[in-house]
């Protein structure tokens, strides 16, 4: 018994050193500098020349543009062109569904160990929007992110039609698949007529070969009908005989002249 209490406390010494830790360190910021380059951001990016200033800056080169973040720096707003350019994109682009900004409700602040989160509740002439604003630890602008504020309805319209839109297209796949499968079965037939039809041709080339050469045949026997009555004539003198005991079917021309050895 006394082991096991023994054991007991020192698993709670454990969990309580444990509990006892250095807490996380957060990055220090002072708020209402932060309020104030969020207010001058939202001034930048809510004005009715918006599209003017972005080709503008799209336009500059790197050397303008470099000015023109120093100029922004001078009134305290630490930020790249590169985000710049970005915040001023996305602010244009809530525009179209969110409708004008009426102003800055209220702002939310928060900090970890090497960022600060600020978020800008704004009033939209048709929707609301949250700019959101990151600062490295150094409180340099990272990004600025204008999010649309869609209603419950709205929401759920949206991911049914996205729902929809993925199950069609996942469907529309497998149709066409099972389409590519289903003519799996013809294409043995196909080649089957193929390889039928080769077989004809070669049927009927060799077919068309054989009778030219016995054409040929015929016609080089008929060219000599004159010449095989003469030999004809000749072997029967020869024997004795008439030239209706035997037939003459084809003539050779012979190397041997026997006449010379007489």
């Amino acid at each position: 018994m006394k082991k096991f209490l023994t054991l007991l406390v020192m698993i709670t010494c454990i969990f309580g050193l444990t509990a006892c830790g250095k807490e996380t360190e957060t990055v220090s910021y002072d708020e209402a500098s932060v309020k104030s380059v969020c207010s001058m951001l939202y001034d930048t990016m809510s004005t009715e020349q918006t599209a003017d200033i972005l080709d503008q800056l799209n336009a500059m080169s790197s050397d303008d543009l470099a000015s023109v973040v120093a100029n922004f720096k001078q009134y305290g707003i630490n930020i790249s062109g590169d985000a710049l350019i970005k915040g001023l994109e996305s602010a244009l682009s809530s525009k179209e569904d969110a409708g004008d900004m009426m102003g800055i409700e209220s702002y939310d602040i928060t900090a970890d160990n090497d960022s600060v989160t600020a978020v800008m509740s704004i009033k939209g002439s048709v929707r609301n929007v949250k700019m959101e604003v990151l600062f490295d630890e150094d409180l340099v602008v990272e990004s600025v992110t204008s999010n649309i504020q869609y209603s419950f309805g709205e929401q759920m319209v949206r991911a049914a039609l996205n729902t929809v839109l993925g199950m069609g297209t996942t469907f529309a796949i497998l149709i066409l698949i099972s389409l590519i499968i289903s003519c799996f079965t013809f294409i043995p037939k196909i080649q089957a007529k193929l390889i039928k039809k080769e077989t004809v041709e070669e049927i009927k080339a060799v077919s068309v070969d054989n009778t030219i050469a016995q054409i040929v045949k015929n016609e080089e026997l008929s060219d000599d009908s004159e010449l095989v009555s003469v030999i004809a004539a000749a072997i029967a003198a020869y024997e004795g005989t008439s030239t209706d005991g035997f037939v003459v079917r084809s003539i050779k021309r012979s190397n041997k002249r026997n006449w010379q050895k007489a």
